[in-house]
């Protein structure tokens, strides 16, 4: 299971003495046919998405329950070995510890952070919480916030980036630079929210739309410069109703790959997959089969919340394991229209 005995002696003892879920280890998992991923953070370190400054990549990712941490930052060398970054007296790091007035802050649910460098060498993190606006927390929103620095710690724009309460809220948004220079923000209207019921509140007919939409934004990275566009839906029962986590790159090619989560995180039906467009605007073909999905002979169970480099090679993804979502790291190759796992 853990890829040598020597690993499973280490991590015997690592739980012997209570580490082994704070520490970060690689465990490599070979898949049949397909990719060699590599576990690399045991801890609950959901919707990872990656960034590499100055030689050092760099993770952020959703909140933990039962902690005041919203926003978790990992970091590594070498893409192999992984430490939760800490401050100086040992406690976590928080990469957004004061929050804006328009979450909601009794029950803020901060998930899915994303961080871009813009030119100037700022960065801009995108991330989604609960909505004063509903003071019931049943829906989430969109925000940016901004540093000077990778870690930060950032500060948030006082309003919301996206928030259409009225299709449900909005989530899971990423930012996206062209070869033109020209940047964009792709995130998805999260019509379950309002669903009729089911997994993950939308398997019940008539299916809400979960649309994944594209929005031109200025060097600023959240000045709107254009209407934002849907490039991509949920095919309703097959798709349990969701697809979210989008991720949006173009390969050497000139070929648009839109990386996505389809089907209820909380069910084996979640998976990482993919469509591809020769127009940043679409139409997206999805590929025939899901990239990562549950009992693909690959050992990961519910796989979902992927980031990918702009190499278009080093990707990240979590998947349940334990009592949380673990991170996994692997290398793709874009192949014509196809993602090829190495």
């Amino acid at each position: 299971m853990f890829g040598s005995s020597a690993y499973t002696l280490i991590w015997i003892l690592l739980s012997i003495f209570g580490i082994a879920r704070c520490e970060v280890s690689t465990n490599q998992i070979s898949l049949s046919k397909r990719a060699t991923i590599d576990l690399v953070i045991t801890a609950n370190f959901p919707d990872p998405s990656i960034i590499k400054v100055n030689g050092t990549w760099y993770a952020f990712a959703t909140h933990t329950r039962g902690t005041d941490i919203k926003i978790q930052v990992a970091q590594s060398t070498n893409f192999e070995d992984w430490t939760i970054v800490k401050n100086a007296d040992g406690s976590q790091f928080d990469a957004l510890p004061v929050l804006p007035p328009w979450v909601r802050m009794a029950n803020y649910l901060t998930w899915a952070p994303d961080v871009s460098q813009l030119d100037d060498g700022s960065f801009i993190m995108y991330y989604s919480a609960t909505t004063a606006a509903r003071p019931d927390g049943s829906k989430h929103c969109v925000g940016a916030a901004i540093s000077p620095t990778i870690l930060g710690p950032y500060t948030g724009l006082a309003d919301a980036l996206f928030c259409p309460l009225s299709r449900g809220g909005a989530i899971d948004a990423s930012g996206f630079k062209d070869r033109d220079g020209k940047r964009y923000v792709v995130y998805k209207v999260d019509g379950n929210s309002i669903g009729r019921g089911g997994a993950c509140g939308n398997t019940v007919a008539p299916i809400v739309g979960t649309p994944l939409m594209l929005q031109p934004v200025a060097a600023d990275g959240y000045t709107f410069t254009d209407n934002a566009v849907a490039i991509l839906d949920n095919d309703g029962a097959p798709d349990q109703g969701i697809l979210e986590a989008p991720v949006l790159t173009r390969s050497r090619a000139g070929v648009y790959f839109l990386f996505f989560s389809s089907g209820c995180f909380a069910t084996s039906g979640y998976t990482v997959s993919y469509a591809t467009a020769t127009n940043l605007k679409g139409p997206y073909t999805r590929a025939s089969s899901a990239l990562f999905r549950t009992g693909d002979g690959n050992g990961l169970k519910a796989p979902g919340g992927m980031s990918v480099w702009g190499d278009n090679r080093h990707m990240v993804l979590h998947a349940n394991y334990g009592k949380g979502r673990a991170m996994y790291t692997t290398l793709i190759t874009l192949k014509g229209t196809e993602v090829v796992t190495m």
